[in-house]
Formats: C-alpha cells, structure tokens, sequence
C-alpha cells in the first residue's frame, strides 16, 4: 500500500485496506496482520470476513516504532509538540505526491498552497491569516525526534534531522526506536493487552479508551 493513507481522510483510508483485504484468497491463511494503527480513524469499519483480523492496539505508527504504546505515551506527555522522524519516512519522501496528492484532505480544503499563493489571491492581510489557521501545520511543533530503528545505513537521517530542527529553532532529540511490538505482531501470539483480533463478520470501532480499539458486529 502506498504511504500516506491517512491523508486521504478516514472514509478514502479505510475503504482501500478493505479491498485488500477481500482480495486475499482466506483458503490459503489462518488470519490477516495488519501493519496499521488506529491511524486517524482510517482503520474505522474495516471488517473481517471468514478470516480474524490482528491489528496493533496504537493511535498511530509511532507507537510501532517505539516498541509498545506505554511508551508511546509517557514520551509524548512529556514532551508536547514533537514531529517525529524515522528513516523509512524521510527515505521515501516527507510528503505524498501522485493521485494521492490530488485525492488528499489537504489538497481538497486548499491546505497545501504556499503563503505566496495565498497572497496572490487574497492579498496580505486575509493570506496571513489562512496561512496561520488552515496551512501552516506546523505551528503546533517545537521538537523533531529522531527514531533510530538499527537499519540506518549511515548517520544521513539524523543529521538531515538535526540541521532541519536547527533551521527552523526547534529542539532535537534521538531516541532508540524498538522492533518489539512488529516482531511480536508477525510472530504472534497476540496478547489482548497490545491486540486486536477481529473475529469473522465483526468491524474495528474506536474505542476512546486504554484499549483504543474494539471490535463489534455490524448489527450491534
């Protein structure tokens, strides 16, 4: 699957994974892995049909990265406002390109024009004004951290990461990532505490708990 996914909105995200999902031929395996996470809502009614679905108990991939998602949390809570890097993200690109920058909320919505763009059509005063609410996602950031997974093949992405915070008078930091939760997500078993395993006929919902999500029956 392409990257970026959540950009397209919960609804495009989620009806994708799905036809994947019922283009695997489920007479061949035992259950789907699904390598995402809650992901926007983008995971949202994705149903499972003869076979169970394993999905990873995480907001977001970061939690993957960082092994578990109790210390997803505890680094998030302390320190508000981090973007976070891996290799893999800056290797192929910080940004979406092709139909799926064309099917993109941010394209629909206009937020990925640049301030001169917004200035040329509504002049200063109105351009400053969409540009700090709508366009400048950033805003809300003070920190880059750099999650070092063991596969980087030199020190390029952290460097390009700390002359990116420097740039822009953000924080750095480099912290160890952990391969734990996906090795234990392909391996299995699947403890309940990390994830979800989706039985036959049932959806993922968003739970808005500890559990994060939750599988139920359509007809519930």
């Amino acid at each position: 699957m392409p990257k970026g996914l959540h950009d397209l909105g919960c609804a495009e995200m989620v009806k994708r994974i799905q036809e994947l999902v019922e283009r695997v031929d489920e007479s061949r395996y035992d259950g789907i892995l699904l390598g995402y996470a809650l992901c926007n809502n983008g995971l949202v009614g994705l149903r499972a049909r003869t076979k169970p679905l394993i999905v990873p108990r995480a907001h977001d991939c970061i939690t993957l990265f960082l092994g578990s998602a109790a210390r997803y949390l505890e680094y998030f809570n302390n320190n508000l406002g981090t973007y976070f890097r891996t290799t893999g993200w800056i290797e192929r690109g910080e940004t979406i390109s092709g139909e799926l920058k064309q099917l993109s909320v941010q394209r629909k919505l206009g937020m990925d024009q640049s301030y001169e763009q917004l200035l040329a059509k509504y002049g200063e005063e109105n351009a400053k004004y969409i540009w700090e609410t709508l366009c400048d996602t950033s805003h809300n950031y003070s920190m880059f951290t750099f999650i070092e997974m063991g596969v980087e093949p030199d020190d390029s992405f952290e460097r390009r990461t700390r002359e990116d915070a420097a740039a822009r008078g953000w924080k750095f930091d480099k912290v160890q990532g952990d391969m734990g939760l996906i090795l234990r997500l392909v391996n299995g078993p699947w403890d309940e505490k990390e994830f979800l395993t989706v039985p036959p006929g049932c959806r993922v919902v968003a739970s808005y708990d500890e559990r994060i999500i939750a599988a139920e029956r359509p007809e519930a």
